[in-house]
């Protein structure tokens, strides 16, 4: 059975920092993603990454404050998020998929995870 976890959100300040775990079971996959849904607003895909490391993709709006990465052999994916902002409050999901490019709209991944709730105050 194929589960994605997330841990690692909660509420903090601007300007803080955050890191998001994903632990990944039942397959392995060829791309890994994390995908964030504001309040009222679409999902979009924050940043994805090929499993091997090769490929990585980030939002426009969010190079060089987030960061994502993998251990491969926990099978864990991360989101590093530093210098954090009230607009990055979300509900952050990981997601995977089959293909080795990562996808760069949320509809395309093939699985999620439940969500981790992120608050940013001012």
């Amino acid at each position: 059975q194929v589960q994605l976890v997330e841990s690692g959100g909660g509420s903090v300040q601007a300007g803080d920092s955050l890191r998001l775990s994903c632990a990944v079971s039942g397959r392995t996959f060829s791309s890994m993603g994390w995908i964030r849904q504001p309040p009222g607003k679409e999902r979009e895909v924050v940043a994805g990454m090929s499993w091997i490391g090769a490929l990585i993709y980030y939002a426009d709006a969010l190079k060089g404050r987030f960061t994502i990465s993998r251990d491969i052999v926990k099978n864990l994916v991360y989101l590093q998020m530093n210098s954090l902002k009230p607009e990055d409050t979300a509900v952050y999901y990981c997601a995977a998929d089959k293909d080795t490019v990562p996808p760069r709209t949320a509809d395309a991944y093939d699985y999620w995870g439940q969500g981790t709730q992120v608050t940013v105050s001012s």
